[in-house]
């Protein structure tokens, strides 16, 4: 009898523990969405500060008016002000059902919290919270920028003993074409005049000859040759896989704040200087012309003897996101050849 008694008290003291437990739990809880509430309203004016920094940057840019610039201050003073308000509303609500509840409500499915950098969703799955959404706070310091890179111009050849102005290729129907992305990262800690310009890039090198000419390829050596007919067009095109690399110099603007600060290049004068080297991907010959009264159209891809590794120097020069391009192979064009061809380039060349 002793014993089941001594077990029942046992059990009932077990018992009041744990309902203290729960209620320091929920007590807690509460505390938390207290704390949470003076967050909310933290992380909304640091938001909109940020936001009136773009619209000032913008104002100051001449991108908008001032009176546009009222206008969006207002707009994004208004949607902070509801934000405030309808996220303490939710944690209200969550207060006052653990209140009502005494902490004992059924598992939330999702729940709004707070990270260390920044707000998010999270879902409970197993007791453990999995982040749906989450936005971070932006990181102060951003070194490094990505840009995709399109440039198009003119292309020809420099030949060893002729001058430009003798080139076997037309001056105007010789182009280039030139997609990649490049990354831009800062050199120096407190300084962004220089910066470190490097990519991947697809190069498009293409040759038009004159006077009825084509590529033919003749014991191992690529030469041009007169055409059996009427050529309409011939062309001339190497692909190369390139990875170029430049030293990057020009003032910029800087913006800084409490919590991060910016280094802008927009529309400041740029210029570049560097190189490039990669492979060829393959070259192709496309020739049109008409043969007993049919057009005829070839198109021709062999090896031609380009060289299989390419590598030259580049440059740039600008304002903003627009400069001037050029660029020059010092590998030949093609290989052992009695002549030896360089390709070159003239530009313009677009940061996007």
């Amino acid at each position: 009898m002793r014993t089941i008694t001594l077990f029942l008290m046992a059990l009932l003291v077990s018992n009041m523990s744990s309902q203290l437990v729960a209620q320091e739990r929920y007590q807690e809880r509460i505390e938390e969405l207290k704390t949470l509430k003076e967050k909310i309203t933290q992380q909304e004016k640091e938001a909109l500060k940020r936001e009136v920094e773009d619209i000032n940057d913008r104002l100051d840019e001449g991108l908008i008016s001032l009176e546009e610039a009222k206008v969006l201050k207002e707009s994004a003073a208004q949607k902070r002000a509801m934000n405030i308000e309808d996220r303490i509303a939710i944690v209200d609500n969550q207060i006052a059902l653990l209140d009502r509840n005494k902490g004992e409500v059924l598992k939330e499915n999702s729940e709004l919290s707070i990270v260390s950098d920044g707000v998010g969703f999270s879902i409970n799955v197993d007791g453990e919270p999995w982040h749906v959404f989450e936005r971070r706070q932006p990181r102060y310091d951003r070194r490094t920028y990505s840009d995709f890179v399109v440039a198009v111009g003119l292309n020809n050849a420099i030949i060893e003993g002729q001058s430009l102005e003798d080139s076997p290729y037309k001056i105007g129907g010789s182009r280039f074409f030139e997609l990649g992305w490049n990354w831009r990262t800062r050199v120096f800690q407190n300084s962004n005049f220089m910066r470190f310009h490097y990519g991947i890039s697809l190069q498009f090198n293409g040759l038009k000859p004159k006077d009825n000419q084509y590529f033919v390829v003749t014991n191992g050596e690529t030469s041009l040759q007169e055409f059996d007919f009427d050529l309409r067009k011939s062309k001339f095109r190497m692909d190369n896989l390139v990875f170029p690399v430049h030293f990057e110099f020009g003032p910029s603007r800087v913006s800084e704040t409490e919590d991060r600060i910016r280094y802008s290049i927009h529309r400041k004068f740029r210029l570049g200087i560097g190189g490039y080297g990669g492979f060829n991907l393959g070259t192709r010959q496309k020739l049109k012309y008409t043969r007993d009264g049919d057009n005829v159209k070839d198109k021709l891809k062999r090896g031609y003897n380009t060289s299989d590794f390419v590598y030259g120097l580049s440059g740039y020069i600008g304002v903003g996101g627009v400069q001037l391009y050029a660029k020059y192979d010092l590998s030949p064009i093609f290989k052992d050849a009695a002549i030896e061809q360089h390709n070159i380039s003239l530009g313009l060349r677009f940061d996007l």
